[in-house]
């Protein structure tokens, strides 16, 4: 049908000044501001929004309350988009989801054709025979199946968090929300309520006789009551903290109390073709002509059970629509005000008939009614009536998906024919609907007397239980919405196109709990956690088994309560890039940046043309010359007070009480597992101070882990993270003590006045430094700190000194190379989330008379234990080119054994090195094993002893 909107009074949240473009497919297509992508669409004439999971059958709008996929789009690059939930925009774009060909001629819809022998669990046994037959189909199976595409190139959102609290938040802003809030605010006590919707008010806004949010304002409490609306309560969990998406922002709410009053979701009619377009529940049809300003169908048909089906079909004739009948299931009705307007307008009442059979392909054309004979029954009587539109208000299912989140189990309600709350958790109240106060009047009333105990609760007094209205779910209900046909194709679950065979077929398999249904079948396990399909099933599983419906049981609703983005859940994307003090002076070199955890450092210098010359070039300048590099990016720790001996001798494996000042000591970090976390060096400063470095990536675990073991200590230190307050610069090679020497203020660089592992405090070019005599890189060697602001200032003065030398700096990957050919291990690189210092050869590194350190009682463990592995050093023949990568399997005979770490070819000792972890019992040099490289060739390599260059130290001795 052509698209029709409606004038004012008609339309409330939207503006008609404002109209906006947008695309669906190839149509261009023209709405309001306020209007949502559903009302668009469906204003345009749209009946199709996308194709069903299974059949690729057509579908459209049924619920708007995203209870169901069949309004899954994708909004521009978001694919599986509720279309409800995604606000109209200028010049937004919108596709329908899982069609082959066009929307509305789907070349997949002939899997419906096959429908008959494609039960549920099918592929359990029709795919895996022969062996390896489900690595056949499952592409193929997966192209027919399926919703949205990810749009790997699509643009990255920002998202990030807010956090929140309250004494009382309140879920829901309908009728029972809002009386809840107001009730909770009495005495000035603070509160949120929390609605999905655009605007508060609910069903009153929306359904016959409502009154629209006045109460709000009139009472003038809302200066207490912080009102987020777009809002989804996504999850409610322990100490009343709730998950609310809100846009692009996930708020974290701390609550004293919370209030649960989510409404019931509207249920369908299960009948021969339920799921063509053009069928609604009823407050759908109400949403879209009192709220957008859309009228769904020139010529409707009301299915109902209840007062409100007459109510809508008024709001379908006052919209200036023809409604041919209004079938109701009830043999004798009672005659409410709705039913008595509805007859006085001449729409046909049927009482005792029900929607039997949908006619149509792209959209309903017919319907045919049928007598209602009994619990799903119907006589022969029948009658074809021409609609394009059937609205159907038969049965409601409180919304209870919160409360399950915290462990609460629904129960099965007969009186109100319906799903129940199970015991509440502590500091939860439910109102309303969804505590089967379905009426305006019983749900505002209902509400006002749990937010009354909510606002008496968090006062701290003893809160009564509340005096409240009896559930009134018999009035709107009926117990048996479900008539099978002969012929079938009774949707159960929209989501899953699952029918009444289906299910029934399920149960024959020897499945009866309603679980177990759900596993085999994958009713329910749509987008909609079986809001529209639970009630239904537990009804046939009960009819099937003979059990009772509280035997049969209700699945579990895990949280979140509405598919969400991972970008929501996951915050904002914070990925910031750190620079040092140099790094305009790498960049003026020429400098190839990488990153490294949060900072940007040279790779190499030259330029990216030849990366493995560049690095070959600055290895050989440090080694025979003399280079610099920044190392800024080492993490930096100062630990002082009393007790930061001690302190260190509990988080580290190596002893620092007897260190003496002015000197440095490597330093080992282990997990209670015994695991390497991190190393570095700490530096003894003063008796009762120390500067400790960590790796780059690492520095912010271990502070945050020093914080978190002291606060279980208690010990007397102080521990800061100065990574970001030093510049570093490691000036290494035989002739760096010479350079050195030229800026050095007063400084004795002597061997003896200076030795390895020595620290010193004083002035390098006038700036003040901390100077440590360190080897990574296995040549003589200074590491230069100095405050961040005079970084830069620092180099450009060594760079000068070194002049006459012909000092180059060098970088990442040299540094790597350099400390390959010292066996120095990488935290990370060579260690991984298994490894303990016994594995990675580093058993000198434990202080194994300390009474205790993080991890030493694990650590003996293994000791005891034996190892498994072990991480070596091996060489390739001289000549052999070939240099494995990171990773590549190390195989002793034929099998699997091991893992290479770090390789590389050393132009200082004329072959391949490299660090593997080989078994234990092959681990002595001299030993051979083989490698796998790329495309499966083997390379025989040989344990070496450790380390490769300058075994006895003479050079950074020296």
């Amino acid at each position: 049908m052509s698209g029709t909107r409606l004038a004012a009074p008609f339309g409330s949240l939207i503006d008609r000044t404002r109209p906006l473009h947008f695309r669906f497919g190839a149509r261009t297509l023209s709405g309001f501001a306020g209007d949502s992508a559903a009302s668009a669409l469906v204003g345009a004439g749209i009946s199709v929004l996308s194709r069903s999971f299974k059949y690729h059958r057509p579908r459209g709008l049924f619920s708007m309350t995203a209870a169901d996929a069949n309004s899954l789009i994708a909004a521009g690059a978001e694919p599986n988009a509720f279309a409800e939930h995604v606000p109209l925009t200028e010049g937004a774009s919108f596709r329908g989801q899982n069609y082959a060909g066009s929307l509305e001629r789907d070349r997949f819809a002939l899997m419906g054709l096959f429908g008959r022998f494609l039960p549920p669990g099918f592929y359990y046994r029709a795919f895996y025979r022969p062996a390896g037959a489900w690595k056949f189909w499952e592409p193929k199976i997966r192209a027919f199946a399926g919703l949205g595409t990810v749009d790997t190139n699509g643009p990255h959102g920002y998202f990030d968090k807010a956090y929140g609290w309250c004494e009382v938040a309140v879920v829901g802003a309908g009728p029972a929300g809002l009386a809840a809030a107001l009730a909770a605010a009495e005495d000035g006590a603070e509160v949120i309520l929390i609605d999905r919707n655009p605007v508060i008010g609910g069903s009153m806004r929306q359904r016959r006789g409502g009154v629209g949010a006045e109460p709000l304002e009139r009472n003038g409490k809302a200066g207490t009551i912080h009102v987020m609306t777009g809002a989804h309560c996504l999850g409610l969990y322990d100490d009343n903290w709730l998950a609310v998406g809100q846009g692009k922002r996930l708020h974290k709410i701390r609550a004293g109390r919370v209030v649960v009053a989510t409404g019931a979701e509207e249920q369908p009619l299960v009948f021969r073709n339920n799921d063509r377009p053009g069928i609604m529940t009823a407050d759908t049809v109400s949403r879209l002509i009192r709220l957008y300003g859309v009228l769904p169908g020139r010529r409707a048909v009301v299915v109902t059970a209840n007062d409100q089906g007459y109510g809508v079909a008024l709001d379908l004739v006052e919209a200036g629509a023809v409604v041919a009948a209004i079938a109701d299931l009830r043999l004798a009705p009672d005659d409410g005000p709705f039913r008595r307007e509805a007859r006085a307008a001449g729409i046909e009442l049927l009482d005792g008939w029900t929607a039997y059979e949908g006619h149509g392909r792209a959209r309903l054309g017919v319907v045919t009614l049928a007598g209602v004979t009994g619990r799903g029954r119907v006589d022969d009587s029948r009658r074809r009536v021409d609609c394009d539109l059937l609205a159907v208000s038969v049965a409601q299912v409180p919304r209870l998906h919160l409360l399950c989140h915290r462990g609460m189990r629904p129960v099965h309600d007969g009186s109100g024919h319906s799903f129940a709350s199970g015991e509440l958790p502590e500091g939860v109240g439910l109102a309303g609907a969804a505590a089967g106060r379905y009426s305006l009047d019983a749900a505002t009333r209902d509400g006002l007397a749990v937010g009354a105990a909510a606002r008496q609760a968090v006062a701290g007094g003893a809160a009564p239980e509340p005096e409240r209205p009896a559930p009134d779910g018999a009035l709107f209900n009926h117990p048996w919405p479900i008539f099978p046909h002969p012929r079938g194709k009774e949707f159960v679950d929209l989501d899953e196109d699952l029918t009444i065979a289906d299910i029934r077929n399920t149960i024959a398999e020897g499945w009866r709990h309603a679980e177990l249904v759900k596993r085999f079948s994958t009713v329910g396990m749509g987008p909609s956690q079986g809001r529209h399909s639970a009630l239904a099933t537990q009804r046939l599983i009960a009819e099937a088994t003979g059990q009772t419906l509280d035997a049969v049981g209700a699945t579990t609703w895990r949280p979140p309560a509405l598919p969400e983005k991972f970008g929501l859940l996951a915050g904002r994307g914070f990925e910031p890039v750190r620079r040092t003090a140099m790094h305009d002076r790498h960049v003026e070199a020429g400098a190839v940046l990488m990153p490294a955890g949060l900072w940007l450092r040279p790779a190499h210098y030259g330029g990216s043309g030849d990366a493995a010359g560049a690095i070959a070039r600055e290895a050989a300048n440090v080694r025979g010359n003399v280079g610099l590099i920044d190392v800024s990016t080492l993490g930096k720790l100062e630990i002082r007070g009393a007790d930061a001996a001690a302190f260190l001798e509990r988080v580290y494996t190596f002893a620092y009480a007897k260190q003496p000042v002015g000197k440095s000591r490597y330093v080992l970090m282990t997990d209670r597992l015994g695991i390497i976390v991190d190393d570095g060096v700490a530096c003894r400063m003063a008796d009762n101070h120390f500067y400790v470095t960590a790796t780059t990536g690492g520095v912010d675990g271990v502070y945050r882990e020093m914080l978190r073991l002291n606060a279980e200590w208690r010990m007397r230190v102080d521990i800061a993270n100065v990574t970001a307050a030093w510049a570093a610069i490691n000036l290494a090679g035989p002739n760096s003590r010479r350079v050195l020497e030229r800026v050095a203020d007063g400084l004795d660089l002597s061997p003896a006045g200076f030795p390895y592992l020595a620290v010193r405090e004083g002035h390098v070019a006038g700036i003040p430094c901390r100077l440590l005599r360190v080897g990574f890189v296995g040549e003589l060697g200074y590491e230069i700190h100095c405050p961040s602001g005079l970084g830069e200032t620092l180099w450009d003065a060594l760079v000068e000194a070194g002049r006459e030398e012909g000092i180059a700096p060098f970088g990442v990957e040299a540094q790597r190379l350099l400390r390959l050919e010292k066996g120095h291990i990488i935290v990370g690189q060579d260690t991984d989330g298994t490894t303990n210092p016994l594995e990675a050869d580093m058993a000198w590194a434990i202080a194994r008379k300390k009474d205790f350190f993080v991890g030493k009682h694990a650590i003996g463990l293994r000791s005891r234990a034996g190892l498994t592995r072990k991480l070596v050093g091996f060489r390739l023949p001289a000549g052999e080119s070939r240099v494995p990568k990171e990773c590549h399997l190390v195989i002793r005979d034929g099998q699997v054994a091991g893992r290479v770490t770090s390789a590389a070819r050393s132009a200082s000792l004329g072959h391949v090195i490299g660090l593997a972890y080989v078994p234990a019992e092959h681990a002595a040099p001299g030993v051979p094993f083989d490698i796998r490289v790329d495309q499966g060739a083997m390379l025989r390599a040989e344990v070496v002893p450790l380390p490769f260059y300058d075994p006895d130290n003479e050079r950074q001795d020296s």
